[in-house]
């Protein structure tokens, strides 16, 4: 492992030298290919609605780059040698196009999570109001911007350049680089998940023992019992986390597993691989719990405007709340048995 880090420049990824030679092109298009059908599944199993917001434009782009860089990989290896406006193509630039996307792709991680809950926390504050196509344009641009900036930064680093610039020497490597954005990221909200458990472990056994699923409005939720006897108010921030807590890990407890097992045993992963969609819903849904938690109080759930997560339903969380009676009005499907 080559830490491309100096006093001058603090560069947020690593660099892990392997002996892959170029003719492995064959497997570079293979796992391009494998990570583009994912993409395809993961948006085609999101729940569909007409909110629109940051992250889900971004998902989009990512998809569009991945399929681009297979597009250039599938060209290069099927001429091998050719001369496009002036300049030759050879197998040498499937490897370094891999190297500018996985250091693009590394640094983009602490930008997409700010945007992303800067955009959830003017939409919690309604303090902007833009016209639907206003808002429309407005996420794609910031997109646009969010990639230009960062490929921007890393074409003009002199580190970044020179270490590229070292492969035409040494062309029988093809480096990859691993970013460290992602693995602090991935270990705030392991962190944040366990002790946010931990915190309420007991409350969160006690609902999974009697939570159900439920026909709610022809659509199939998570149903937690409601107690008029309840020592919390309804707009609890402490009766609220087991709920969240559940909700989430039903979703997402196998990428939470992934993400434990990553970080315990320091698995080294390409930065080209590690950000994809399925990734950034994960994100967006720790935002989105996030965003819920903290404006419990001035939640209005008759807001259509209020942010959608594309896999889990947080407005069952609520539920037993507005509607104390739900029980005569939808008859619950089956039980949970734990």
């Amino acid at each position: 492992m080559t830490a491309l880090s100096s006093e001058n420049c603090s560069f947020q990824y690593q660099l892990h030298q392997t002996n892959q030679p170029l003719d492995g092109n064959c497997l570079l298009f293979l796992i391009i290919l494998g990570k583009i059908l994912l993409n395809i599944l993961t948006l085609g199993m999101r729940r569909k609605n007409n909110y629109q917001n940051f992250m889900e434009y971004f998902c989009i782009s990512l998809a569009f780059i991945d399929l681009l860089l297979l597009v250039n990989i599938s060209i290069i290896s099927y001429f091998r040698d050719f001369v496009l406006l002036g300049i030759r193509f050879t197998k040498y630039h499937i490897c370094l196009f891999t190297q500018i996307i996985s250091f693009t792709y590394g640094f983009l991680h602490y930008p997409v999570f700010l945007i992303a809950c800067i955009d959830y926390c003017l939409n919690f504050s309604k303090t902007t109001k833009f016209p639907w196509k206003c808002q429309k344009l407005f996420y794609f641009f910031t997109v646009i911007l969010i990639w230009i900036s960062v490929l921007t930064y890393v074409l003009g680093d002199p580190a970044i350049y020179q270490s590229l610039k070292a492969q035409e020497v040494y062309s029988y490597q093809c480096p990859f680089y691993v970013s460290i954005q992602s693995y602090w990221l991935s270990f705030s909200m392991v962190m944040v998940l366990f002790m946010a458990f931990i915190s309420s472990w007991s409350e969160v056994i006690a609902l999974v023992q009697a939570v159900r699923i439920a026909s709610y409005m022809n659509e199939t939720i998570l149903y937690f019992p409601f107690s008029s006897h309840s020592s919390y108010t309804m707009s609890s921030k402490k009766t609220l986390l087991p709920k969240f807590i559940i909700c989430f890990l039903g979703t997402w407890s196998p990428f939470v597993l992934l993400q434990v097992i990553i970080l315990l045993l320091k698995v080294q992963i390409p930065a080209y691989i590690e950000l994809n969609i399925p990734w950034l819903y994960f994100v967006n849904s720790f935002l989105v719990a996030t965003m819920y938690w903290f404006n419990c109080q001035k939640l209005d759930l008759r807001e259509t405007a209020l942010p959608v997560d594309p896999f889990v339903n947080w407005k069952c969380c609520f539920i037993p709340f507005t509607i104390p009676n739900i029980e005569q009005i939808e008859k619950p499907l089956s039980i949970i048995i734990c």
